[in-house]
Formats: C-alpha cells, structure tokens, sequence
C-alpha cells in the first residue's frame, strides 16, 4: 500500500505533509497543463512550497514528484525527545518519609513514571474529526535535589501537523509539581509547554492533565484541533458547584464569606455572612465544606483551606517563602507570646518598656520548634547561648532609628497622609461647614464642630476658610460616617473604645500639610446626647497631652482603616473575584489570561491563610484593632458606601479626592492638587508605565474593537466579574463597558495597577511605620479624658498624663503580635517576582509582545532613577528632610528583607 503524502525538500531538511485524497498541482512551468497524484509523492524544489486550499502554485519553480513506498512512509516518521522538569516538594514524592514512595520507585523502575500523549492542532482531512494522540511514557533520568527530570521518546507520523497541546497523566500514587515540558527535534527549535502545576495522582483522579504551548490564542483564532479541548478544559475548572472540594481539585467557584466565624468550638465565636443583600462584599472561592451544627447560614472551620490547586505554592518556594513564614508567626510565635505575657490587658507603664522591645525583647517559653524558627524568621528570633532560650526581639523601625521622636512631630503626622502606610485617603475640602451625611435623629446635628473661627485663629489670619477653600489650601482625613454607626456596639466591648472621626489639615506654602484641628464623635448612647469635641495643637502641657490623645485615637482609627480597607478590602479581596473568573472563563491559551496570571500568583493562598488566622473571629485583627469583633463586618460597610471599580484606577481615584485634575499639558495628564504628593507623584509614572505596557499587548492580538467585542470568553469573564464576583454591585451604573480596545486596556491596567503598586504602597511599608506602634497604634482602649469624666479620672490625667497616653496604647500583648505580623508582612523573600524582572515563558517567544515587554522594563528603571532623583531633591519637603524616611514604596525592585520598597507582580503576602 502506498500513502499519498507530499515531501516539500528545502535544501536536505525534508517536511512531511499527508493528504487524504488526491491533489491537483498545476503550472508546473507557467503554462496552463496539470498533474493529479494519487499515491505518495515526494516533491523537491528549491524552496519550502504550500498548496492552500490546492490552489495555483508558484510557476517560478520546479518540481519533481517522486512515487513513496511504505518503506520508506515508515523512515519518514520523525522521532521527537521529551523531557519534563519536576520540583521536588515537601512530603511530596520524593520524601523518602512518602508511604507511597516504594510503588512509586518501582513504577520509575519499570519506566512508566508519566504518560504524555501529544495533540495535533489540525483536523483529520478526509473526516474532520480530531486525530488520534501520539503516545509514549517518561522515565527518570536524573534527580537533584533542586529537581527531577524524566524523558520520553515520541515517534510522530508524517502529516500529523503542528502540536498544540499535550496530556499528562501521573502513574505514581502522589501527586508532583511539573516546571514544564519540551520536545526536541524540531528544525525550528524546542517546542515548550510552560506549565508550573501540580499534576494529580491518577489514582486520586483518573482525568489527564492538559497543556497548551506556549502560543497564545483568541478564541476565534483556535486551531480547530484544539477547539474541543479549550471548551472542555475551562468546564473542568468551573466544576458544577456541588460537594466537598479536595485537596487536589483545581475547580475555581465562588461562596460568600461565611467561614470567618467558629461558633461550633464557642457560639460567642459567630459572625455574620459577608455577602449578599445585608452585608455586600465581594465572593471568595468555594470550599464546599459541610455547614456548621451552631449555625447553619456558617461553613465549619477546619485546619486547612481549600485552594485551588495550583493557587498554592508553598510546597515549592523556599523556607523563605512568604506564605511559609506567615504561617509560622501565626501558628508559632503568637501562641508563644501570648504564653509569654500572662495579663492581655497588660499594657506599658513607661515608654522606656516600648524601646526594650528593641532592645532587650521578650524570652519565649521553651519549644520543640525553635531552631526552626530561628532559621526561617532571623529578624525575630535570637538564641541566647548562655540559657539556650529563644528571644523575641524586634530590629528597631526605619523611621525610628534614623529619628527617635520621629512619630511626636506634627509634621510627620501630616507628611504620613501623603507619603506614609495610608497615602489614599487624604481629600480636598470643597465644602465648608464640615457635614455629616448621616441622619440626624439617629446620630445627632451633622455639623462638624470645626468652626470657620476655629480654623482661622489656626491659620493665624493667612488667609479666611473661603479663601482657604478656593486656593485648595484645606484637606481632611475624614472617617465620621464610616464609624460613627458603629460606635455604640463597639464600645459594648471590653478593651476598646470608638468615636466618629476627622481631621484638618492645612496647605503650606512649602507644601506640607499642617495638622489644625482633630474632631471626636460619640452617637447619642444609652440617654446620653451626641458628644463632640475638637482638639487643636497648642503649647500649654494639658491641651499638649489631649492633643496626643487625640492623635493617637485618629491614627488607630486610620489604622484599622488602612487594614481593612486600603489593604485587605481594596487588594486582597476584591482580587480574588477576578482571579476565579479569570480561571473560569478565559483559557490558559488566551492571552489575556497569559497577561494576568502572573499578577494573580500567590494571592489566593495568602487570602486563605487571612481567613484561617487574620481576619477570622478573635483572631489578630479582631483581638487587636479598635473595632474589635465588629472588624470585618466594617470592610463590609466600606465596600457597600465607598468602593467603586472605576475608582480603583489611580487617576480616577485621586481627581475623586480632589488631589488631582485633568489637564492636557500636565505630566500624565493629571495636575496634582499638592505638587510634592509622594504616592501620586511615583504613582503615575508606574501607572502609566503599565497602561504602556497593557497597550501595546493588547494591539498585539486585537487589530481592531471589533476582535473585543466579538471574543466570547472575554466577555464571559468581565460578565462574570461584574454579576457574580462582585455581585453585590452589578446594578451600579459606574461599571465600565467592554467593548473597545481602549476600554479593555483601562480595565486590565485597573486590576493590575490594584495587584502591584496600590498594594506594594500599602503593605510593604507596614513595619517602617507601625513597627515602632506610638506612631500608628492599632487600638485606642481608653476614652478621651474630656469625655464625661468623673473627678477622679480626670485627676490622675492631670497629674500623670503620660500614663493615660500608655493606657491608650495597645497592650503588651496586642502591641508585640501585632508587630511580629507586621515584620513578616512588610519582608520580601529571596524568591520574590518583581514588575519587569523576568519575562514569562509565552510573553518571550512571541518577538513583538518580547519587544514591548524589555521597553516596559526600560520605563521601569527610568523610574527606579526619578525616584532617587527627587529623595535627593532638597525642595520636596515630603520626602526630603533631617532624619526623613525617604518615600520608596514604588520603586520595583528590592533586596529581600524589610526595606521599603519593591514592587511584585502580584499580591504575595
């Protein structure tokens, strides 16, 4: 029998393509004649030919067509080699502690470790029907500890076409973590299927796991071969929204957030349900756990939270990894802590026993883990060789050690709204009085109390509050109506109190911003009437000291807010709606897909490690922060009055604060309110530097609008993210539409913008500035002093007012968890994935997107250079002074460590 194929000879490389059914070559010589060839052919010419659609060839060529035997079909076949790179993990498969490990090694013995089945792209001709897959096994070939390697060798008959994509099944009985997987033998190069992906036991589930190459595809654009399986593969991580999820599983689903509460273990432990009609909030994933028995609207709590599969890394980072090391503070040193400090309401009775914390710290009891901990968490842990005891000391804050009064100046409190840990709440006055939009026979006249006379004795006759308004000299940090509501539940609790709060600021002509006043709220409570009042900076010793207070109430209150809000809410939450969608509806294959999975790496773990011991029920937050039990449930209020996706954009966002205008000729096309505004001004080139970057990928695979509105799975998934992930606010009109270029590129800049420089500005600056808590406590306990006081409490405030400021504070034990958090939440790891530091597989071997992608890096790097330039510039007063901390938080790149600056790809820690 003879095969019809064609051999296209280019120099002695020859190229296989099999036909079907007999062809029709014409002109051979540029005349009109003919040939049909029916059996196989071999066809030289001078240069590579095609015959599409068995159209006219090229008449400036020769060609000779030559009968095939099916001997020589047989030498034709091309023989491919495959090697696949596995990351040996923790109790993976290669622990030599792995029950399963014996069968495991004999099935590496007898060489059957995986099975890899290669996948055309193309369709069978003659019956349009997929073509069956090319099968063989791998065997290891060799094992470091750095990783394992198998091979496998494939024959790949003529005609089978280009590979898109390939099946692996897993014969051991663990699971293993594949980096990726080559073909070699290809004229053109390897072919590479990047895939960095636990890959399932097939015992565990008998479904192959499926690889696309490293092309990427519009779903228009999708070789029909591979159609099928893109459809099929995005159902697979959808699953169908029944049973328990198990470890193993890569199904992406939503839930609401009702597993934060344990009221099974104590019912005083339940909390409500975030999301829905009573709490919106956005949707975390699916883990399908059974109901709890105390309360059913709960999900149980259990020792480890699903994740999707590959949603979890920590198995192969490093001791370093940051998911690593946030469990070991939690699970680890906080329980040692609180074993070390009895009392929990003790607080510091001198401020020489907050400095001891850096200086002398605190013994931890004795531990089965202490050199693993030494180990992983250096900074914190010191062995003390004479008692062979591990210490918990603290390195002294940035700011602290090169000022140690750095946090009583009210400079710096006004310089921190602009360049410190919360830079993105700070807005404009442009109305004056001062409201509240709460209604008033519920929390009292909604006059603020911050007097136009009151301001304009502070500005010592500058200028009048009008003038002061019209010139946008005046801006305020207001958080009134946020808390106010909660106020009276808040303070049904032990160890905290809460007040509506505010405060002013003024413009100088240096442009800082100078504290004038602070405004303190409490609703009407229990009979009592609405009580307010104002506290202004002043030079004599009792209004000095109320004005301390004062501060250290806004700041805790500013604090919970950057916690909640500005960080968890803003980042951490309202991402991972887009990372399910993402997976849900955009194939790995697809581009955009390709664009955002790196920004989305880690974030889902990381969230799931907040659930199990940050933001749950008496956990760090709730036990350490002003609003206590009440904690999440206040994210919840701010995302139903105040988050906006539109706003999440950083241009957006600051000309609806009044920090900035649009204007043309103004660099980003933004005029910034305050010139030396530190975020903002670092802010813009970096978000700028990314919309550059997202512009030119998407005009690399969108020619026109047309292409966007017409891709189904694009589509799909921005629907997805608007009315199931945040579907609590699919009716808000603010929801951008898709259906241009431009429109695409906005909102992808958003959600990158959001996962790599709003949350590098909020979150690695954390120790730098809370480390050294009198700066930034995370909780006010006590009541101001002017409040309803009894003669007895306002006397040992006269007499000893800095032990009411210290009983304020947090306690020993809130104060010294809290900073062992932070430590860890404000380090890079050794392993840490920057902007624009190394190019993803898929990005490198397409030349255009590679060329956009090294000038992202280049704009990069000019803003690594602009940010040294204008610490250094004496005339920014905002981020140049004696002692000043200089303002780092977006540049790109860091050492590893606390340093305050470095911007990852994504949300990480």
């Amino acid at each position: 029998m003879i095969t019809p194929q064609i051999q296209v000879t280019n120099s002695s490389s020859p190229t296989y393509l099999i036909f079907n059914k007999p062809i029709t070559i014409t002109s051979l010589h540029g005349g009109g004649g003919s040939i049909s060839i029916y059996p196989s052919f071999r066809v030289r010419t001078s240069r590579p030919i095609s015959f599409p659609n068995h159209r006219r060839c090229n008449s400036s060529k020769t060609i000779k067509a030559v009968a095939m035997t099916e001997e020589e079909n047989k030498k034709s076949i091309m023989k491919f080699k495959a090697t696949i790179r596995v990351q040996p993990t923790v109790g993976g498969i290669f622990s030599e502690m792995a029950i399963e490990r014996g069968l495991d090694d004999i099935t590496d013995l007898f060489g059957k470790s995986l099975l890899l089945e290669l996948v055309s792209s193309t369709l069978h001709q003659t019956t349009a029907l997929e073509k069956e897959t090319i099968s063989g096994y791998a065997h290891r070939t060799v094992q470091t500890a750095e990783e394992v390697k198998y091979e496998a060798e494939l024959a790949v008959p003529p005609g089978f076409g280009e590979i898109g994509a390939i099946f692996v099944e897993n014969e051991h009985r663990r699971e293993m973590f594949i980096k990726d997987i080559v073909l070699h033998g290809f004229e053109t190069g390897p072919l590479r299927f990047s895939c960095d992906s636990w890959v399932h036991s097939k015992f565990d589930n008998p479904v192959k796991r499926l690889f696309f190459t490293n092309k990427s595809y519009l779903p228009s654009d999708t070789p029909e071969g591979l159609k099928r399986l893109r459809g099929e593969e995005l159902q697979l991580l959808r699953g169908n929204g029944h049973g328990e999820r198990k470890t193993f599983d890569r199904i992406y689903d939503y839930d609401v957030y009702n597993d934060l509460g344990d009221p099974d273990n104590d019912i005083q432990l339940k909390r409500p349900v975030l999301g829905g009609k009573h709490n919106p909030y956005p949707r975390r994933c699916r883990t399908g756990r059974p109901r709890s028995k105390a309360d059913p609207l709960s999900e149980e709590r259990s020792s480890s939270i699903y994740v999707p599969r590959d949603e979890s890394f920590s198995e192969v980072k490093q001791l370093t990894f940051s998911a690593k090391t946030v469990y070991s503070v939690l699970h680890a040193v906080v329980p040692a802590v609180q074993t070390a400090i009895v009392d929990r309401d003790l607080g510091f009775e001198l401020f020489s026993h907050i400095d001891d914390l850096f200086h002398e710290g605190i013994g931890l009891p004795p531990s089965k883990n202490k050199g693993v901990l030494r180990n992983m968490l250096p900074r914190l842990i010191k062995f003390i060789n004479e008692t062979q005891d591990d210490l918990l000391r603290f390195e002294p804050p940035a700011p602290m050690d090169r000022d140690r009064f750095f946090w009583f100046r009210d400079e710096e409190f006004g310089r921190q709204t602009l360049a410190g840990l919360n830079p993105c709440c700070i807005q404009l006055v442009t109305e004056w009085p001062l409201k509240s939009k709460l209604d008033p026979n519920v929390y009292g006249p909604a006059e603020s109390a911050i007097t136009k006379e009151l301001v304009e004795k502070e500005i010592r006759g500058f200028c009048t509050v009008e003038e002061a308004i019209e010139a946008k000299k005046l801006f305020v940090l207001d958080y009134h109506d946020l808390l106010l509501p909660v106020v009276e539940q808040v303070r049904e609790l032990q160890g905290t109190t809460l007040y509506g709060s505010r405060a002013l600021f003024f413009l100088t002509a240096e442009g800082t911003l100078r504290p004038l006043a602070i405004e303190l709220v409490r609703p009407p409570i229990n009979g009592k009437p609405q009580w307010k009042q104002v506290y202004t900076p002043t030079w004599h010793s009792t209004g000095v000291w109320l004005w301390r207070l004062a501060k250290a109430h806004l700041l805790a209150h500013d604090s919970g807010y950057h916690q909640l809000v500005s960080h968890w809410l803003r980042t951490h939450c309202c991402t991972e709606p887009y990372i399910i969608a993402t997976n849900r509806q955009l194939s790995a294959m697809h581009p955009i897909y390709r664009l955002l999975n790196p920004h989305f790496r880690y974030t889902m773990e990381i969230n799931a490690l907040a659930r199990e011991a940050l933001i749950n029920a008496d956990g760090i937050i709730e036990t350490s922060f002003t609003p206590k039990k009440y904690s999440i449930l206040l994210s919840s209020i701010a995302y139903d009055k105040h988050w906006q996706f539109n706003l999440q954009s950083l241009p957006n966002d600051l000309i609806h604060r009044g920090m900035a205008v649009k204007d043309d000729n103004a660099p980003h096309g933004l005029r910034l309110t305050i010139e030396d505004y530190p975020y903002a001004n670092d802010g813009l080139v970096l978000w700028d530097a990314l919309k550059g970057w997202i512009t030119d990928y998407v005009d690399r695979y969108y020619s026109d609008s047309d292409l966007v509105r017409s891709d189904e799975e694009l589509q799909a998934w921005w629907h997805e993210i608007k009315n199931v992930g945040h579907g609590d606010k699919k009716d808000e009109p603010w929801w951008p539409l898709l259906n241009t270029k431009e429109d695409l590129v906005q909102i992808l800049t958003t959600i990158v913008w959001i996962a790599s420089g709003h949350h590098a500005a909020v979150n690695f600056g954390q120790y730098d500035y809370a480390g050294y808590f009198p700066n930034r406590p995370t909780i006010a306990r006590k009541k101001m002093p002017t409040e309803d006081p009894t003669e007895e409490e306002w006397e040992e405030f006269m007499e000893k007012p800095e032990m009411a400021l210290l009983k304020c504070f947090p306690s020993q034990i809130q104060a010294t968890t809290v900073m062992a958090v932070l430590d860890i939440l404000s380090s890079h790891s050794p392993e840490e994935e920057y902007l624009g530091e190394t190019i993803e597989p898929s990005w490198e071997e397409d030349p255009i997107v590679k060329g956009a992608f090294e000038k992202f890096k280049g704009k990069l790097l000019e803003l690594e250079g602009e940010i040294d330039r204008r610490n250094a510039d004496r005339q920014r007063k905002n981020r140049n002074g004696a002692g000043m901390l200089p303002y780092q938080l977006l540049k790109p790149v860091s050492e590893p460590g606390v340093t305050g600056k470095g911007v990852p790809y994504s949300i990480s820690i």
